[in-house]
């Protein structure tokens, strides 16, 4: 029998909002306004963060922001690890992602592969003028040269504790908490 793991809350549902808002203001200062903007969620926390952080943008600068949903199953490095049959959901993205800055929107930046899938999946769908990552966490431990340009908070972790967010709009309830996982479980976050 396995202990169970603790809990520890880093982030409430506020504290959700105020880092949304404040990464929505800091892109648009990068990006000079929101005119050739647009927001691409990776399914699926990634997508509902995308379409929050549109809604803030908008609401700031009265411009509306193109949101789409990217599904990287077929371009992940560990396809055969996940399960024999994955499933795969479709990719919606109703524009051309030509000459925009495209930011791509995740919950949690681990290693950096999620994104490096991303990142191929993108380059098989168009030619943006630009790329850029914002995350609600990033929790380190890299395996790949890759970095967020937003980030709503840091969270230093080891690599037997798991981060797990929950938005109202999947979970039924929001918050981020960090889970020490138990070492009999020897489960990797």
């Amino acid at each position: 029998m396995t202990a169970p793991a603790e809990r520890a809350k880093v982030m409430d549902a506020e504290a959700i909002r105020r880092a949304l808002t404040r990464i929505a203001h800091e892109i648009l200062e990068r990006n000079k306004g929101a005119d050739q903007l647009a927001l691409i969620g990776i399914r699926t926390r990634g997508a509902i963060l995308a379409q929050r952080l549109a809604k803030d943008i908008e609401a700031i600068d009265r411009h509306p922001v193109q949101v789409g949903i990217l599904d990287i199953t077929l371009y992940r490095d560990d396809l055969s690890r996940i399960a024999p049959n994955p499933i795969v959901h479709a990719t919606e993205i109703p524009f051309d992602l030509t000459d925009l800055h495209l930011i791509l929107v995740d919950d949690v930046l681990f290693t950096g592969r999620t994104i490096r899938a991303a990142l191929n999946a993108v380059s098989d769908l168009g030619r943006p003028k630009l790329i850029q990552l914002a995350v609600l966490i990033d929790r380190g431990h890299r395996e790949l040269p890759i970095r967020a340009d937003y980030v709503g908070k840091n969270i230093p972790t080891s690599l037997r504790e798991h981060v797990d967010v929950q938005l109202n709009e999947l979970d039924e309830q929001e918050g981020v908490r960090l889970e020490a996982l138990a070492a009999a479980e020897g489960r990797d976050a």
